[in-house]
């Protein structure tokens, strides 16, 4: 596959005139450059890009796509397991339907890959996964898994748990509460793994919740912290900072109120959804303008829809609207390429256009984010997983 001709937006190298991605067989991509200056392989299929424009494949790092199926109801909602209040054994994987409409909605629109999460109801939620939006079957689709351990923090935990079914949490000293007592029961069943690990009779027996924490407290994944007030974001950073793991910070509607605390501490963002009505007091100091006050910062800021919250063909609009309320479009391109890429662990394969990479390619007809511009093709591992054309048979 060859893509040939059009204005390539590499995110980490610049931006090349008349550019060349040149993806081999296997799906990745093995050069890139400028027209005459990159060797086309002979016989290999050629999409012709002149006037048009190419970027990396969208990356929305927060999604519950699969897990909270579109146009089905009730039995597609597989987000919440609300009858317990911590389950960080619980895989997204394992909800996950592959034929949801939202993948094909992503694809369309030049989204290729989707961090899914669970959803908001538990202190501990459960483990997400990294999957592109193209694939033969969900196991086929899987990039990283798991990509973090979902945490909630403030409203959601608060009403599901205390005011729906009358059972603690029912305050955020509760959630937080809750969130440390298992953190420590974790460095206790770690410590005693250790200590015994020459006497395996004394071993503890395996634990599948605590497994899932020994993750985060080892380090090999982060929390995603779901966290709206400026106060609840605190609150999720320092228990992170108590308890020593990396931590992503989701929603994020209040960063913009301690955007120099998040800097210092080096923390991730991924902010959104921006385009929901203010439905809830969380959102009351809500503004398009975060991402781009984060930015200025010097914090790392990917943008989520949130989907189903909001559709994520719409991604392409909430970062238009991020750029006019402050956000530069370099750092904006970044927020769903490289920066989602790297909050999911998969920046090894994913969110630029290098030798190396998946060969996950989005050829637009216009500038990228300008409301009037279309997906002409969505190219997933090397392969046209979307074509407008063709969507018009």
């Amino acid at each position: 596959m060859v893509v040939r001709g059009g204005r390539v937006y590499t995110v980490t190298r610049g931006v090349i005139e008349e550019g060349v991605v040149v993806v081999g067989d296997d799906g990745r991509i093995t050069a890139v450059g400028r027209v005459g200056e990159v060797e086309v392989p002979s016989g290999a299929d050629i999409v012709d890009a002149r006037g048009l424009h190419v970027i990396p494949g969208m990356i929305d790092p927060h999604t519950h796509i699969g897990v909270s199926e579109l146009a089905v109801g009730w039995e597609g909602r597989d987000t919440n397991e609300a009858t317990e209040p911590v389950t960080p054994h619980l895989r997204a994987l394992d909800g996950v339907k592959s034929d949801d409409e939202g993948f094909r909605e992503a694809l369309s629109h030049g989204v290729t890959t989707v961090g899914i999460l669970p959803g908001s109801a538990n202190p501990i939620g459960g483990l997400g996964v990294a999957m592109k939006t193209f694939g033969r079957h969900k196991l086929d689709m899987v990039v990283r898994e798991p990509i973090g351990l979902k945490m909630a923090f403030g409203e959601n935990p608060k009403r599901v748990h205390g005011l729906e079914n009358k059972r603690s949490p029912a305050t955020r000293m509760a959630v937080a509460g809750l969130i440390r007592e298992w953190l420590t029961k974790a460095q206790n069943y770690m410590r005693k793994k250790e200590l015994f690990r020459d006497q395996p009779e004394k071993l503890p027996d395996k634990d599948l919740r605590l497994e899932a924490l020994e993750l985060l407290l080892r380090g090999k994944i982060p929390a995603r912290a779901h966290a709206h007030l400026a106060d609840d974001i605190l609150t999720a950073l320092r228990i992170a900072e108590e308890y020593g793991f990396k931590i992503v910070l989701d929603h994020c509607t209040e960063c913009h109120r301690i955007a120099d605390v998040i800097a210092e501490k080096k923390v991730p963002a991924v902010v959104g959804p921006l385009i929901t009505s203010k439905y809830k007091v969380e959102l009351r100091n809500r503004t398009t303008e975060t991402p781009g006050v984060l930015a200025r910062h010097g914090v790392k800021v990917a943008i989520t829809t949130d989907h189903p919250v909001v559709p994520i063909k719409l991604l392409p609009v909430v970062v238009a609207i991020a750029i006019r309320d402050g956000l530069g479009f370099e750092e904006a391109l970044r927020a769903v390429t490289i920066n989602a890429a790297e909050v999911l662990g998969v920046a090894d394969r994913l969110g630029s256009i290098e030798p190396g990479k998946d060969g996950d390619l989005v050829v637009l007809s216009g500038p990228p984010f300008s409301l009037e511009t279309r997906v002409v093709y969505t190219i997933v591992n090397g392969k046209i997983a979307y074509s407008a054309e063709e969507a018009k048979k």
